[in-house]
């Protein structure tokens, strides 16, 4: 929660923030995400406007996860654009906005960051994360990394019903004289 009351409620007045804060639970996708509790800092610029509090700036934090390809450790930065309007809290009750629930509402000259800064992360992850662009993944039969052993090679699967065929060999032989 973030207190605004500084601000006033004269449009135009605004005031620069720049903090640190946790970060919540499950801010990301299931296997890329910022662990809980890591820092997350922002530098926000606050602005009274006849609405309410528009909030505009950016957020960072360290992400943490998994490659979707070869299941290989990920660490990288996020840094994600934010914007919103909040609302006054007593605009609603004068105008009957009960209804409007995609609108975030200030609480007591405080406004709660979490919803905003959630939205901003998932929407800024890569749907399948990678260790890097050309990662080869792991291998289809034995699961080895490939980015370990790029020569990595398995003989041809031999069907088991021509197996016993296997052990017989060509040998070049003059044609047979009837």
């Amino acid at each position: 929660m973030l207190d605004t009351r500084e601000l006033g409620r004269r449009p135009g007045s605004q005031r620069l923030v720049s903090f640190s804060a946790e970060a919540p639970a499950d801010l990301g996708i299931e296997i890329l995400g910022v662990p809980e509790g890591s820092e997350v800092d922002f530098d926000l610029r606050l602005e009274a406007v006849m609405e309410g509090v528009l909030v505009s700036g950016t957020a960072q934090a360290r992400l943490e996860g998994e490659c979707s390809r070869c299941l290989g450790k990920i660490e990288d930065d996020v840094h994600v654009d934010l914007q919103e309007l909040y609302v006054y809290d007593d605009l609603r009750d004068h105008h009957g906005d009960d209804q409007d629930d995609d609108v975030n509402r200030l609480e007591d000259d405080l406004l709660d960051l979490e919803p905003l800064l959630r939205d901003a992360v998932v929407l800024a992850l890569p749907f399948q994360p990678l260790c890097r662009d050309d990662c080869p993944g792991l291998c289809t039969e034995c699961g080895a990394r490939l980015a370990d052993d790029p020569d990595h090679r398995h003989d041809a699967v031999i069907d088991p019903r021509w197996a016993a065929l296997g052990g017989l060999t060509t040998t070049e032989s003059a044609p047979r004289q009837d």
